[in-house]
């Protein structure tokens, strides 16, 4: 059952250097108070899984958590490259990255078969792709019932995952509202889990704003929930606040060198403690 605890001590607790962690949030609830915390902890080679690896696993790589990255598209959307991975992936600063890099389908199949306890997922694509030529986890099988040829990728299967949402009740259920990506896949796929909260309510069916088909990640798949108000700025939280767009055109300055990367990590998540 999910446990109460503060960011601090359940990064503390679960992310441990060496360990898979998969970060997830499509467009919005993107776990950005989690990942600060994690580069405050200065934890260590670490394999970063997430379909959209945008500035908060910029952020991490450049900060030297990062061993490995599992992706399936990586860039700062709307605006252009990830500095902080290229840099890492082409020149090895602050330390040589390895990446793996998937299709989106992919992924969200990997993660519902991971949430299945399945060791593979299988699905129609690939078929003309050079990814696999590049990524030898991608298989070609045969169907059983058809012959049909079709790709398979294993399971994603984290030591831990992370997810940002906006409400979790007293008895540790969670909900989220909005654009849904894989968060319930995720935390259930993972060995561990952290879901960071915009606030605390009594019990999430008295919600006014609940309702029967409501993304809930119920309490028994959790083993901690931290509240963390705006953990997801500068990307949003549906009806919470909106998305600092201002922030993503930003970071493509900060991110493009060095030094005023690593100026602006330690003014902003070292110092601060918080998240921009």
């Amino acid at each position: 059952m999910a446990e109460f605890l503060s960011l601090r001590d359940a990064v503390a607790r679960y992310v441990e250097d060496g360990a898979t962690v998969a970060m997830e949030g499509f467009t919005h609830l993107i776990p950005f108070a989690a990942g600060h915390e994690v580069i405050r902890q200065k934890k260590r080679d670490l394999t970063l899984i997430r379909m959209t690896p945008d500035l908060v696993y910029d952020q991490m790589i450049g900060a030297g958590c990062a061993r490995k990255v599992i992706f399936s598209w990586g860039g700062n959307p709307g605006v252009g490259s990830l500095h902080r991975l290229r840099d890492a992936v082409e020149k090895g600063w602050p330390h040589k990255v390895e990446i793996l890099e998937h299709s989106h389908a992919a992924m969200a199949c990997a993660f519902e078969a991971g949430a299945a306890g399945l060791p593979l997922a299988v699905l129609r694509g690939y078929v003309g792709s050079e990814l696999p030529s590049v990524n030898d986890q991608i298989k070609f099988i045969e169907c059983p019932f058809t012959g049909e040829r079709l790709a398979a990728v294993p399971a994603v299967r984290p030591d831990v995952s992370i997810v940002h949402a906006q409400k979790a009740d007293r008895a540790g259920n969670v909900l989220v509202e909005g654009i849904v990506g894989v968060q319930k896949e995720a935390v259930l796929a993972a060995k561990q889990s952290i879901v960071t909260v915009e606030e605390i309510v009594d019990d999430l069916r008295a919600e006014v704003d609940y309702h029967p088909n409501a993304c809930i990640i119920p309490g028994w798949a959790i083993s901690a929930i931290a509240v963390a108000e705006k953990g997801s700025l500068p990307s949003y939280a549906h009806s919470y606040y909106p998305r600092n767009n201002a922030f993503y055109k930003e970071w493509d300055g900060i991110a493009r060198d060095r030094d005023t990367f690593t100026r602006w990590i330690e003014e902003n998540v070292m110092k601060a403690g918080g998240n921009a």
